[in-house]
């Protein structure tokens, strides 16, 4: 028989809705994807306060080039722009940052942006959250895989974009969805998930507390009895 799940310390997020959300109002889509913004400051600092470990969010898939070419331009822009002006408020709160994905396709501005945020947040301890821009899970194995020459899944797991992440006890995806979309495919082998209506930007503390009470009263077995 499981044991009761303990308290989830590393959690995983597909953060999905923003354009629904948007079109709900006859609004436009980077409205949307900048109310998502704020939906994952506020995320940040619920996962403080509830003693997260580690959040790893998917910002911008390796699937999401094939969006119009307006919305794609107008995420670039405003996320190299929340990079400038959260970063100094992420590390005052105590909170790691570093990028995983690739970095084919991003501007020189970008690059460089996530670069300085990860160098501003190094010493901080309080939270690790890492964030998946320009990231596929298929891509991450294909690149590892490129590099592999041992025989172990540690010695592969270390080629990984974050070898230091720990795989995530919890995985949520807003938006009604149920599937894992190309994310995290290596690290999320014995995930618990958890499904929500609730659109991105709408997302709150009272959802995050429910995915997490609900992580605890699970027993996991990683394949024993």
């Amino acid at each position: 028989m499981s044991e009761p799940a303990q308290q989830a310390r590393c959690v995983a997020i597909i953060m999905d809705g923003n354009a629904r959300w948007a079109q709900q109002r006859g609004l436009p889509v980077l409205d949307g994807h900048r109310e998502g913004a704020q939906a994952l400051k506020r995320t940040v600092k619920d996962a403080v306060r509830h003693g997260l470990a580690e959040l790893t969010v998917y910002a911008f898939s390796t699937e999401n080039w094939s969006r119009p070419e307006d919305e794609v331009k107008g995420l670039m822009a405003m996320f190299a722009e929340l990079i400038r002006s959260e970063t100094p408020e992420l590390k005052d709160e105590g909170v790691r940052m570093q990028f995983i994905g690739r970095r084919e396709g991003l501007s020189a501005e970008l690059r460089d942006m996530m670069d300085w945020a990860k160098e501003e947040t190094a010493a901080q301890e309080r939270l690790k959250l890492y964030v998946a821009f320009n990231y596929g899970g298929r891509a991450e194995l294909v690149d590892a895989a490129r590099r592999f020459d041992g025989e172990t899944e540690e010695e592969f797991a270390a080629l990984l974009y974050a070898p230091d992440m720990t795989d995530p006890d919890l995985v949520i995806r807003t938006s009604g969805e149920h599937r894992l979309s190309n994310y995290l495919l290596w690290q999320t082998a014995y995930s618990e998930l958890h499904f929500t209506d609730v659109l991105w930007p709408d997302f709150n503390e009272e959802e995050l507390v429910g995915a997490l009470r609900e992580f605890e009263s699970r027993g996991r077995r990683f394949g024993a009895r």
